[in-house]
């Protein structure tokens, strides 16, 4: 499948990939979507207290 999203690599360690890989598989999500829903959390919560990014 080929998309137009930006590719970007995350250097994190073992240990907490591990975690999120289980944390996603509980969800029944993939790895990436994990990351991606966190992030999109913590934007949400950031724009909460400071307003919108532009």
């Amino acid at each position: 499948m080929s998309d137009n999203l930006p590719r970007y690599t995350l250097r994190i360690p073992r240990e907490k990939l591990n975690k999120i890989r289980f944390i996603a598989d509980y969800n029944g999500r993939s790895a990436n979507k994990e990351i991606e829903r966190l992030i999109d959390e913590h934007i949400s919560k950031f724009e909460e207290l400071h307003g919108a990014i532009k």
